[in-house]
């Protein structure tokens, strides 16, 4: 009995350590096929085989924008794929890149996920096409969303506790929650920082007193919130278990690391005024 109490403790406190690595799209809808030309998955290559780990964003020519904790042991064996759509199908969008830098932000707290924000360079500039393009990010100075505002993000991450992951690219519209309740107790507490977006997409359930909730959840870490078609926020870390009414989705404020990106890649493209 000993042994096998063990054995179940040793397993869940690995499946607590899988799901709290990232976070995927509970709810949602499937995206147009290349809509967002943008979205990077990154992935682990073993021989032929591909595992999507974590999403990214491509932010300039040879540049992708991830979060930190999508890289708790390195970046060995993994690259970028952009221009795809689906996980298993071919498709002759895709480009392949070997990560040849990587640009972890020196102030990150693996704690709490402050500063969960991450530079990719590439081993190659990128080929420009209808499936992959750059997409524009917030800038300090720039007007971030506010309570109940609508943004929008994408990844290909699970969409259930289970770990059910989709093969094509999902996304969903989430409102931004009060920072002030997820600064309480039966939230974040003081996990949640003034660098962080919380949102998620509360609906009732039909024909129940019970509310839904959509949010992102294991595997789309890494990817991008977006406000009015402009880069936002990074998909951090929510919930240990996604879709939890009390615990959003948490995102990285991208605007607050102007002066780090800029450092790093050279000024970018100003995003429009919001």
């Amino acid at each position: 009995m000993g042994s096998k109490g063990e054995m179940l403790m040793a397993a869940a406190v690995c499946i607590f350590a899988l799901i709290s690595q990232s976070e995927g799209i509970i709810g949602g809808r499937e995206a147009v096929a290349h809509s967002r030309p943008y979205m990077a998955s990154i992935q682990l290559f073993n021989g032929e085989q591909r595992t999507h780990e974590c999403g990214g964003f491509l932010v300039g020519e040879q540049w992708v924008m991830t979060a930190v904790h999508c890289f708790p042991h390195g970046t060995d064996n993994r690259k970028v794929v952009l221009g795809l759509h689906s996980l298993t199908e071919a498709e002759d969008t895709q480009q392949v890149f070997d990560i040849l830098e990587l640009h972890k932000n020196p102030n990150y707290r693996a704690e709490n996920f402050d500063n969960d924000i991450a530079l990719i360079k590439l081993d190659r500039v990128v080929v420009n096409s209808s499936a992959v393009q750059v997409v524009k990010f917030l800038r300090s100075g720039g007007t971030n969303p506010t309570t109940d505002e609508q943004v929008d993000t994408a990844g290909w991450g699970a969409s259930d506790n289970l770990g059910s992951r989709p093969d094509k690219l999902k996304e969903l519209t989430v409102e931004v929650v009060n920072p002030m309740l997820c600064r309480r107790g039966d939230h974040f507490g003081t996990r949640y920082t003034s660098n962080m977006i919380c949102a998620h997409h509360v609906y009732d359930k039909p024909g129940s007193r019970l509310k839904k909730k959509e949010d992102t959840c294991d595997g789309d870490s890494g990817g991008p919130l977006l406000y009015n078609g402009v880069v936002v926020g990074i998909v951090s870390n929510g919930g240990i278990k996604c879709g939890q009414l009390r615990k959003p989705g948490i995102y990285t404020i991208v605007s607050h690391y102007t002066e780090w990106l800029d450092g790093i890649m050279g000024p970018q493209p100003t995003a429009p005024p919001q």
